[in-house]
């Protein structure tokens, strides 16, 4: 049984509109399961602690899967998630790995956030497999590693494409476009077609295109950890 620590954001304001956002739920719950069936211990952890906040706009009805079908019916990961850790009291040298799941507030916090992103470094120099999906590989651009290069110079990742952002009609809202952000810190971005499931490895690193690469890149990440 492996370790896995699974951060998701606190921030639940949409940009300057009055609407909400939070995690998306499907990006949580798919790895949720990939990893809770394959018998691992996940811990969940965000910047503020408590409970993550969800985008109501994922647990619409259009928007449901098997995966969120059974997570809302599972009052135990429920529970789980109302109490999750926060950042500041996590030790990552204590996990086998490490997975991000999107929605738009990790553009907001989890960028910045200095926490997460030594945690991001810590990983990636232990070697520790580090997953993220749709727009949580946007918080891999501001990342800097000692010698100020960026983490991802020369890197392979996907992320949410601007074409997936578009047609969410949220391009001048978010603070930035995950794929432009990517591109534009060195890092080398493919993608594939906007909604189907496209996930990038690169040594420990893997990152998904959107919420249908979830399950596949938990998945990817799972690889990692028993090879």
């Amino acid at each position: 049984m492996s370790r896995i620590l699974m951060i998701l954001t606190s921030h639940d304001q949409l940009g300057d509109t009055d609407r909400r956002t939070g995690f998306w739920l499907e990006e949580f719950a798919a790895p949720y399961y990939v990893f809770r069936d394959a018998g691992h211990d996940i811990t969940l952890a965000s910047p503020k602690g408590g409970r993550p906040p969800v985008d109501p706009t994922s647990t619409l009805p259009q928007m449901q899967t098997d995966s969120t079908r059974r997570f809302e019916a599972d009052d135990a990961a429920k529970a789980a998630l109302t109490t999750s850790t926060p950042l500041s009291e996590v030790d990552v040298s204590q996990f086998d790995a490490v997975f991000y799941p999107g929605g738009h507030g990790p553009l907001w916090d989890l960028v910045e956030d200095p926490t997460s992103q030594q945690i991001i470094l810590d990983s990636g120099a232990a070697g520790r497999p580090l997953g993220l999906v749709c727009h949580a590989p946007g918080v891999l651009h501001a990342i800097k590693k000692q010698d100020g290069t960026s983490f991802i110079t020369d890197r392979s990742v996907t992320g949410f494409t601007n074409g997936e952002e578009e047609a969410a009609g949220l391009t001048d809202i978010v603070p930035f476009l995950v794929e432009d952000s990517l591109k534009e810190a060195g890092a080398r971005y493919s993608k594939g077609p906007d909604g189907d499931s496209y996930v990038v490895t690169d040594g420990t690193l893997v990152t998904g295109q959107n919420p249908a690469s979830s399950a596949d890149a938990a998945r990817r990440l799972l690889d990692l950890l028993t090879h």
